[in-house]
């Protein structure tokens, strides 16, 4: 490796240094997102105008990570337009982004801008040119498997794009690891059983197995994180308030009255 070359690797990575170090931007303001113990972790809420990191390190997590990006936007965006830039074969890989399934989980189709592009270079150039427009609300790019093409530079660009519009960045990561980056936060996202619940509502609420890794700005954390479809926020997980089943009076006292179906209907969101 050439002197030059040695030379303009250590100022990129001096560089990057210097933008960890950076203190918190004051212009940006923090929004919670509803579930106290992680808003407490997060000093106030998630910070607007950053970048953000979901990750499903596997394939069949990868309806669960984007439920929660999906989550994190709505709270981000303020009732803005929300970017959605994927690779053209993730509908192959996980099924098309479902319009109807949005609207389930209280999100409005008519705000999201759903683009697809060949390759993660090209996702990547996209989401940047797409942060710098003030109007919208927040930018997700999807990247699947390991890729050389997010790295630090990248995610310089990304970060520095999105502190200079105020348009929150959220890279949505599936069956790959976790590299170095300037993130703000980054998240491990994995599917949760969802509480047994009404005949009416069988299913169940949203659940999800969401863990903090990275936090540039405070403590880590992990944490079941249930998604209100009515207030389109994230909320500790209710108790179950329907009462048991009564035992039967000509049961043995020594013999416990068991739930009719709890377990069963026990579910794993995806």
């Amino acid at each position: 490796m050439t002197g030059a070359r040695v030379s303009t690797l250590a100022s990129l990575r001096d560089a990057i240094r210097h933008l960890e170090a950076q203190t918190m931007p004051q212009q940006m303001a923090r929004v919670a997102l509803g579930h106290p113990g992680v808003d407490a972790t997060l000093q106030g809420g998630l910070l607007r105008g950053a970048l953000h990191e979901v990750f499903a390190t596997e394939t069949r997590q990868s309806a669960s990570a984007t439920g929660f990006a999906a989550g994190l936007v709505q709270c981000l965006a303020s009732h803005r337009p929300i970017f959605w830039v994927q690779q053209d074969f993730a509908e192959a890989e996980a099924g098309a982004l479902s319009m109807n399934g949005f609207a389930e989980l209280g999100l409005d189709p008519c705000r999201l801008v759903l683009v697809r592009v060949l390759n993660a270079e090209t996702a990547l150039k996209v989401t940047a040119d797409a942060l710098a427009c003030d109007a919208l609300g927040a930018v997700v790019c999807e990247l699947w498997g390991e890729t050389k093409t997010f790295d630090l530079t990248a995610s310089r660009r990304l970060t520095l794009a999105a502190q200079s519009s105020g348009v929150s960045c959220v890279l949505l990561c599936t069956s790959s690891q976790p590299v170095s980056s300037t993130a703000e936060t980054r998240w491990v996202v994995r599917a949760a059983r969802s509480l047994p619940g009404p005949e009416w509502n069988a299913w169940g609420e949203p659940m999800l197995d969401a863990e903090l890794v990275r936090n540039r700005h405070g403590q880590l954390g992990r944490w079941i994180m249930e998604w209100n479809c009515d207030e389109r926020i994230f909320r500790e997980p209710a108790t179950y308030s329907q009462p048991l089943v009564a035992a039967p009076a000509d049961r043995p006292h020594q013999t416990p009255a068991r739930a009719g179906g709890s377990i069963a209907r026990l579910r794993r969101t995806g």
